[in-house]
């Protein structure tokens, strides 16, 4: 609206300005030239201190006073060239017609707080429609149209009609993960290039390690037998888990899955060359090579079996897990402590590759 109004001033102040060519005709534009270098001398008086500066009433001025004087005087006597004078006065002309700082009207546009919530309904609730969603936040006090809600959805990608069919493998692992443990195979290349394979198992709900033995030939006696010796470990914990998650490596014999059938838990098989199926245990694994065994010369099995039981025990007995709220697995509350209370002592692992931290006692 600023602009609007400047331009109207600029208008009638050109014309004010002719009146005087039309009673006086003798003397107008020496008068305008008079007016004209009185200004410029007066900019200059103002910016003596630094590089000449034309404010936007200098431009006004300037450019309305143009009008009085013939166009080949110009060069003359304005400070600035004919062109800058030509786009000064375009300048004003055209804010008469600009409507960029005018209000839209029509339907104001919804909050983003609104659409943000919308898209977080969708994604929690992958079953509800756009009327359900709609319904939920008149519930949570927002007066939202259910086509408002599907046109956010559908902006954002999301189909606005309800899913009628099951999860996603994602979606059940997420919520069957307090009754899942996941198995995998990993290997290790000692210094001498002899191949090792380690058997790990990741409870999904507490995310407990357990690396269960590391060999140079697994077969599959001896992975039935690591079966057993984990269900034994893991005692009365082992009546929270339903499902055991595997790949179908040639490694897991029947025997293998008649462990687990044993404890009534059922056995998903991941499809071949899916490893993100089993995307818990391979972060894992990756944690277990870029925290230790990579900056690790493994020697032989014993080697590779003490690493691998410090890693374990560091990883379940204290480092923090950001989906545990930064708590270890073994541990459900964080120690409370001020910013005083003592020294902090360091404890090395693996010969200072991981390091502990704790208050002296």
């Amino acid at each position: 609206m600023s602009s609007v109004i400047v331009s109207l001033l600029y208008k009638v102040t050109r014309k004010l300005l002719t009146v005087p060519s039309v009673l006086l005709r003798r003397g107008t534009a020496k008068e305008a030239e008079l007016l004209v270098l009185r200004h410029e001398n007066a900019v200059l008086r103002r910016q003596l201190a630094g590089p000449v500066r034309y404010e936007p009433a200098d431009r006004f001025w300037f450019a309305a006073l143009s009008g009085l004087i013939p166009r080949r005087q110009w060069r003359e006597i304005f400070p600035v060239t004919p062109g800058t004078l030509l786009a000064w006065h375009r300048r004003f002309i055209a804010a008469k017609w600009d409507y960029t700082a005018r209000r839209d009207t029509g339907r104001p546009p919804t909050p983003a707080a609104i659409k943000k919530l919308v898209l977080r309904l969708a994604r929690e609730n992958p079953t509800w429609g756009h009327r359900r969603i709609q319904g939920e936040l008149a519930r949570l006090g927002y007066r939202v149209a259910a086509s408002t809600v599907w046109e956010i959805l559908n902006v954002a990608g999301i189909d606005p009609a309800p899913r009628r069919s099951g999860p996603t493998w994602s979606e059940f692992l997420t919520a069957q993960a307090e009754g899942i443990i996941a198995a995998d195979f990993f290997h290790i290349d000692t210094a001498l290039g002899r191949r090792l394979y380690a058997l790990v198992f990741l409870e999904h709900g507490t995310w407990r390690l357990h690396i269960t033995g590391v060999t140079a030939r697994p077969t599959r006696d001896w992975v039935a037998q690591q079966a057993r010796n984990l269900t034994s470990d893991l005692g009365i914990r082992i009546e929270s888990l339903h499902f055991l998650l595997r790949d179908r490596d040639g490694k897991y014999s029947e025997a293998f899955d008649a462990v687990f059938a044993a404890e009534e838990m059922d056995i998903l098989k991941s499809a071949p060359q899916a490893p993100r199926m089993n995307a818990h245990c391979e972060r894992i694994i990756g944690s277990i090579r870029r925290e230790a065994l990579d900056h690790v010369l493994i020697m032989n099995e014993a080697h590779a079996r003490h690493v691998l039981v410090a890693y374990e025990r560091h990883y379940n007995e204290h480092r923090p897990h950001q989906a545990r709220n930064q708590l270890p697995p073994d541990v459900h509350e964080q120690p409370a402590h001020g910013l005083s209370t003592g020294k902090v002592l360091r404890t090395r692992i693996l010969g200072g590759l991981i390091n502990e931290y704790r208050y002296a006692a």
